[in-house]
């Protein structure tokens, strides 16, 4: 009989499969397509199967949660913190994230900054884009998107790698393509102190199209460890 991390097992393999498709169908040889597992609810030892099957990348929604686990998980893998952030949790999770990936205002970014500054580290960083304009959802809205970017190259311990976005569900072509414009966009302004070279799109219903418009990182959890069971 199969168990909880035969199917883990199982997913990562599928996953991959169909990255490697998309990208043979949509992409060039050479592009290179990191996948996330997202941990939100997901045990320490799930997690750690993930990584024993070759997973290398976390994704972190919650300070709190996080800080329980932590200590439990195997180290090799990076992670990133993927979640909303409120200023007031940042020094919590400041000198254990390689990446930030849900920046989504000035004060935010000061206070990564700040925090960045008091432990002796460069933050790697990315910008939220709320690309759908929901006002359920976190991020900048994409006309605010180069004053924010502009504002965070002038702070020297942060630094830029890219742009983060989660689209609306459901036929969400539309917001992905736009994404991807926006993330040109932006690529061509060559903009001092920022680097254009992580565009985190795609979960576990739309991955392969993101990776369509572009995705250099998909962030997949249900996908992965299945509806949320491990608690």
């Amino acid at each position: 009989m199969k168990t909880a991390y035969d199917y883990i097992h199982e997913n990562y393999k599928r996953i991959c499969a169909e990255i490697e498709e998309a990208k043979i169908r949509y992409r060039s040889p050479g592009d290179e397509v990191a996948l996330m597992a997202v941990t939100k609810t997901v045990a320490p030892e799930a997690v750690n199967h993930a990584i024993s099957c070759g997973i290398r990348l976390l994704g972190e929604n919650r300070v709190q949660e996080y800080e329980s686990k932590k200590a439990l998980y195997d180290p090799s893998a990076s992670v990133h913190f993927i979640g909303h952030l409120q200023t007031n949790k940042v020094k919590y999770i400041i000198e254990d994230m390689d990446l930030i990936q849900s920046v989504d205002s000035v004060r935010l970014a000061m206070e990564i900054n700040k925090q960045a500054q008091r432990v002796g580290k460069i933050q790697n960083v990315l910008a939220e884009v709320n690309i759908g304009g929901e006002e359920s959802k976190s991020g900048v809205h994409p006309d605010a998107l180069t004053e924010l970017l502009c504002e965070m190259a002038e702070m020297p311990n942060i630094r830029v790698k890219g742009l983060m976005t989660i689209p609306p569900p459901g036929d969400n072509e539309k917001f992905l393509c736009e994404m991807q414009q926006l993330y040109l966009d932006i690529s061509c302004k060559n903009m001092d102190n920022i680097d254009m070279g992580v565009l985190s799109m795609g979960m576990s219903s739309d991955y392969a199209k993101a990776i369509q418009y572009g995705s250099t990182l998909v962030r997949i959890g249900t996908g992965l460890f299945g509806a949320r069971i491990y608690k």
